[in-house]
């Protein structure tokens, strides 16, 4: 087992209401193990390159239970690597692919925009599919892997990206935009990213991302992400 104090709450215990530092840094003190041994397991089934999204999928899946507090082992990061790969993969086709098909319409449309000023249009549409695509990825990776229908998943994705767009832009800026600044400073980056380069954004990017699933996601869809059941009424 990989930390101290696994998620085992009472009959009466409802989910943990403590928000900010004071919770993330008691998730981190009950982690820590757990952030430095799966970063090293992403880092080693991210060598072979093609591994990259069954690898990033199962990053996914134990950042957010880590996030909600529960029980990881090494074993389960290992294990949605192996047996996950096919969404992973589809995972990574509905979110790398727009953002790289965008990236590239960004780039050509800008340079020819000062000429053209109609180019200005196609530039804006790729600035929002890029931009869309940004906010939904960590929600469609968690309910990809809630086993939520394709396209239920991009119909949830984008509303909850779209709906909470300073949650859903942090924890993307946390998945995305630090992992890849990390890289972009080697070598001056190589022991940051070694240690907790990518587990740590994901587990913060999670953490971020919680109360926004807790409050919007039907209670079965948030059994299946790792979310205690909720209690019914008698």
């Amino acid at each position: 087992m990989l930390f101290h104090r696994p998620f085992d709450p009472p009959e009466d215990a409802g989910f943990p209401e403590k928000t900010g530092a004071a919770r993330f840094g008691e998730i981190l003190e009950d982690h820590y193990a757990a952030v430095l041994l799966i970063n090293a397991l992403f880092v080693l089934c991210c060598l072979p390159v093609v591994t990259l999204p069954p690898a990033l999928f199962a990053l996914y899946r134990i950042a957010r239970l880590m996030a909600l507090g529960r029980t990881v082992r090494s074993g389960d990061y290992l294990r949605a690597f192996r047996r996950e790969w096919k969404r992973g993969y589809l995972a990574f086709a509905l979110t790398a692919l727009p953002q790289a098909l965008a990236g590239v319409g960004l780039r050509f449309y800008l340079q020819r925009a000062g000429a053209q000023p109609l180019f200005l249009l196609p530039f804006l549409f790729c600035s929002t599919v890029f931009l869309a695509s940004l906010l939904l990825t960590p929600h469609l990776y968690a309910l990809l892997d809630a086993g939520c229908p394709v396209r239920e998943t991009l119909r949830l994705s984008l509303a909850l990206g779209l709906g909470k767009p300073t949650r859903s832009a942090l924890a993307a800026l946390c998945c995305s935009g630090l992992p890849l600044a990390a890289v972009l400073l080697l070598p001056l980056s190589l022991v940051y990213l070694l240690l907790i380069g990518f587990s740590l954004p994901f587990l913060w990017g999670s953490f971020l991302l919680r109360l926004v699933w807790k409050q919007h996601l039907d209670p079965a869809i948030k059994t299946q992400m790792g979310f205690p059941p909720e209690k019914t009424e008698p």
